[in-house]
């Protein structure tokens, strides 16, 4: 009897593997330093909008630009901690705080109002069209982000557009796996949200 079930058990299937979750990381682990530079205007930031859906999930993607560049696929074993568009303003939200109050569009009027002298603050919103570990080669890779910013002004009448902008950003992957995906498309996020940034304080 005790050999049958020693049998029956090994023959019982392995659990699955469960699949790595990433983020961006920790951010900064320290304050940042206060300059003497009088803070910037307040800035309402938009849910990040993404075409099609196919970005609203936690898949982590990649591109074989070599082989078949049309066709987005999933990393079996690794996933984001939460959908990239979140990802994305999470640490969008995280630099542009380092000068100047970001709030949430659309929500507490009178709380955005009061934030910026009576008047509502400008509205920066994001599309986020591409999030993709890109391979051109089966051992070079990066991590390829594509955003369109639109940065508008809300009028009695309805929203103003002041400036819009596409910022393109890859930065290479030290790996040809999920890791060195993730890790270059970290890099490729945050300067990406740099040059958005240097934009902002540009707008007319």
């Amino acid at each position: 009897m005790a050999a049958l079930l020693l049998g029956a058990c090994s023959a019982l299937p392995d659990k699955p593997t469960r699949a790595a979750l990433y983020d961006f990381g920790p951010g900064p682990l320290s304050a940042q330093p206060t300059t003497r530079q009088a803070p910037l205007p307040p800035l309402a930031l938009a849910d990040i909008s993404t075409p099609g859906g196919v970005l609203d999930n936690q898949a982590v993607l990649y591109r074989l630009a070599y082989a078949d560049a049309q066709n987005l696929r999933p990393y079996s074993k690794a996933r984001w901690s939460m959908p990239p568009a979140q990802l994305v303003r999470q640490r969008l939200r995280e630099t542009l705080s380092r000068n100047r109050a970001v709030l949430n569009a659309g929500e507490g009027p009178a709380l955005n109002r009061g934030a910026n002298q009576g008047v509502l603050p400008r509205v920066l919103q994001l599309e986020l069209e591409e999030f993709s570990h890109l391979f051109d080669t089966p051992t070079s890779s990066v991590g390829l982000v594509r955003l369109r910013a639109t940065l508008v002004e809300t009028t009695p009448t309805g929203e103003k557009l002041l400036a819009q902008r596409n910022f393109t950003v890859q930065r290479p992957a030290t790996s040809a796996d999920a890791p060195g995906g993730v890790r270059a498309l970290t890099a490729a996020t945050d300067a990406a949200i740099e040059e958005i940034s240097t934009w902002l304080q540009q707008a007319p």
